[in-house]
């Protein structure tokens, strides 16, 4: 495995049991729909909870939740509808970002919660 795909993995373990930690479960990982693909779906009471996870090394282009672009958001936004449809999910739906700075055996992790709003 290539070394960003190592480091991505990692970053999604930690953010995993970062939502696990807040009391919410993880309904799948990696839920992929063509080329659009979600991190982690969870839910929080009754909500349906959409979170991409940004990992980094050092911050020099920024934090890494800032990773996620219009062009990203659209891509999350196509892949929910089709868990949605896919599920029959019916309730609201949000998108989180979970940023994660492993710099030097620190970690930080910022959890964005409702990050943005899908443009209609």
């Amino acid at each position: 495995m290539a070394q960003h795909n190592e480091l991505g993995k990692l970053g999604e373990d930690l953010a995993a049991k970062h939502i696990e930690s807040i009391g919410c479960p993880i309904l799948a990982r990696n839920w992929r729909n063509g080329r659009d693909e979600i991190d982690i779906i969870t839910r929080d009471g009754e909500w349906l909870v959409i979170v991409e996870v940004k990992t980094r090394t050092s911050e020099y282009f920024g934090e890494p939740e800032t990773a996620v672009t219009p062009a990203k958001q659209k891509s999350l936004v196509r892949a929910a509808e089709a868990y949605i449809f896919a599920t029959d999910f019916r309730g609201e739906t949000r998108f989180d970002v979970i940023g994660i700075l492993l710099d030097h055996g620190k970690v930080r992790l910022n959890h964005i919660v409702d990050a943005f709003t899908p443009r209609l």
